[in-house]
């Protein structure tokens, strides 16, 4: 579980996210990153503002990033991790930069390049989030899940950084990882399906202090999360299933449909 103090996390990554706060205040469907060569970053080394029409690793890197701010409503839409800087792209980056107190102009320029950074810890991880909360829960780690376990922690963190949006929009309260990834067998003695998205690191199903899980749904539909289980249970299962058609799993899954 997360809090809203974080112990342990470390004072300098809440204070840069707070001096950055009171600085301002004074798609298609694409998998061209390889998910096992892109490592976990620390401390981006951003060396370039990024616009429309701009292309690279680094524009991958911001969509990973505003990948939770997709949509302004409940859409089915996702940031695609492509490395073009497109539309949706910078209607992402406008959301993010909303929701953080910066100029909306959809221009990712020094403010949040510290903003965005300010998310990330300095293992790899997300201010709010640490590995350990998405580890099997039989001991594997990230190990013995489908893929391998460097590929299993990329797309943990990915999930990472949608679930920041998520906490955000949820007024930052704390969010509780009940189950990230699961090996096969832990996936197995649970009860989950041969080809869950859990086994893959691509999955959480989480409980946010203070809101049911109806309205956790409908903050993650607009989180560009394109799995979505029902609203009905004590906990809300979300994914990024479409963005890894490889997977097997490569359509839209809103279990209770648009809310």
């Amino acid at each position: 579980m997360n809090t809203a103090g974080n112990p342990g996390r470390g004072m300098d990554r809440r204070t840069l996210l707070r001096s950055v706060t009171g600085l301002a205040a004074a798609a298609g469907v694409a998998s061209v990153v390889d998910l096992a060569a892109a490592g976990p970053a620390s401390a981006y080394g951003w060396s370039r503002t990024l616009q429309q029409g701009a292309s690279g690793a680094d524009v991958a890197e911001l969509q990973i990033r505003v990948g939770g701010w997709a949509a302004p409503s409940a859409q089915r839409v996702l940031i695609a991790w492509d490395g073009s800087f497109g539309p949706a792209t910078e209607g992402a980056v406008k959301r993010f930069q909303a929701a953080y107190g910066l100029p909306a102009d959809g221009v990712a320029g020094p403010q949040t390049h510290a903003a965005l950074n300010a998310l990330e810890a300095s293992d790899g991880s997300t201010a709010h989030f640490n590995w350990t909360e998405f580890h099997s829960k039989d001991g594997a780690g990230f190990n013995s899940g489908k893929v391998g376990a460097a590929e299993v922690k990329e797309n943990v963190r990915r999930l990472m950084y949608k679930l920041e949006a998520l906490r955000k929009k949820a007024g930052g309260s704390s969010v509780t990882v009940n189950s990230g990834f699961r090996s096969i067998a832990h996936n197995a003695a649970s009860g989950g399906a041969s080809n869950s998205m859990h086994v893959y690191g691509v999955a959480g199903d989480i409980v946010v202090s203070g809101h049911s899980t109806l309205q956790t749904y409908r903050i993650a539909e607009t989180c560009g999360f394109s799995g979505l289980e029902a609203y009905t249970h004590s906990w809300q299962h979300v994914d990024s299933r479409v963005q890894y058609p490889s997977y097997g799993s490569g359509s839209w899954w809103w279990e209770s449909g648009t809310v």
